[in-house]
């Protein structure tokens, strides 16, 4: 079944007298019980289309289905109840700092009129699920960034959402706590069947935890599908990019950057062998290993690397062509930085 179905959206925004376009007719759909990931490069229009998928940015044009109701046929009443049936959590964890984490919790309860007595029931179990028990009486000055998100999961799952929002909840916190927050949302995922909607611009979020990805490029999408079929096998010019990687900590030398490169991943069935090296065995060609990686996609170790080829044009051919033959996924590589 499908928790969330966009058609030919498409925001403007007026800015000082021009028209910016935000999103250019993206159409995807979302499965229910599903984690799918939205990524892009910073600018993309990928925090636009999350905040439409609630309507905190409404359409210029197109539509946005959640259980089949079209969000633009609702009135303000109607959608503020649509609304409590889908959390959002964000980058800037978005507490009140002048209440204690119990009472942030308690917030949106208070907002729907439930009991006080009742509101603080559902919180404390909340922070028993997210790991926060005894930080019921602190304040957020007083908690980690891995704590306030954790609140903020907590806040945003206490009006029993079907659907969660996360827009780059996880850009602001080093990598260790990335991997705490990334394994609590799978754990609600599995635990409550929340379908969970991840905005990013980080490739390593997508590999660790979503089934699904939409790729969001100058607000236009560009490539969806299996994130193992798009880490494999990348179709777009803006996938190749994001998996590439711009965050490289070396410079390759001028000479190797030059040349033709290509990334190549070893799948499954192709991990515990040296394929590389019975490949230049074989063909008695060099290569430069210009960057080598080991990533978690969808629960499986999964090797890459990116390799500079040849000057020679059919020494190229060959080498693509033998990669290919011995189940390797090869695509070209554009640029290293």
């Amino acid at each position: 079944m499908i928790a969330v179905e966009i058609k030919h959206l498409t925001k403007n925004f007026e800015i000082e007298g021009h028209t910016v376009v935000a999103l250019k007719d993206v159409s995807l759909a979302i499965e229910k019980g599903d984690i799918f990931g939205v990524i892009g490069m910073s600018g993309a229009g990928k925090s636009t289309l999350v905040r439409s998928i609630n309507f905190l940015e409404k359409p210029t044009g197109g539509n946005v289905y959640v259980d089949g109701t079209d969000l633009g046929t609702l009135s303000e009443r109607e959608l503020r109840r649509m609304r409590s049936r889908i959390g959002m959590i964000f980058q800037n964890f978005n507490l009140l700092e002048q209440r204690n984490v119990l009472d942030n919790i308690c917030f949106p309860l208070e907002i729907n009129g439930i009991k006080r007595r009742e509101a603080r029931k559902r919180a404390l179990e909340l922070l028993d699920l997210v790991k926060l028990s005894d930080k019921a009486r602190a304040y957020p000055s007083q908690l980690s960034g891995g704590q306030k998100q954790r609140v903020a999961i907590a806040r945003a799952l206490a009006t029993d959402p079907q659907i969660l929002l996360c827009d780059e909840a996880t850009s602001a916190l080093d990598p260790q706590t990335t991997a705490s927050i990334l394994g609590l949302i799978r754990e609600i995922n599995e635990k409550l069947g929340i379908t969970v909607v991840i905005i990013t611009h980080q490739m390593s979020v997508v590999t660790n935890i979503c089934k699904r990805v939409a790729i969001i490029d100058n607000g236009k999408l560009v490539e969806e599908g299996k994130v193992e079929e798009i880490f494999s096998a990348p179709k777009s010019d803006a996938a190749r990019e994001l998996l590439a990687g711009k965050k490289i900590s070396f410079q390759p030398l001028k000479k190797l950057e030059e040349g033709r490169r290509i990334r190549i991943v070893f799948r499954e069935n192709s991990a515990y062998e040296p394929i590389l090296s019975n490949v230049i065995l074989k063909l008695r060609i060099p290569v430069n290993i210009l960057k080598a990686d080991t990533r978690n996609v969808g629960g499986k170790a999964v090797g890459e690397m990116i390799l500079g080829l040849p000057e020679d044009g059919r020494q190229q051919e060959d080498m693509i062509r033998e990669l290919k033959e011995a189940g390797v996924s090869v695509t070209e590589v554009n640029e290293i930085e």
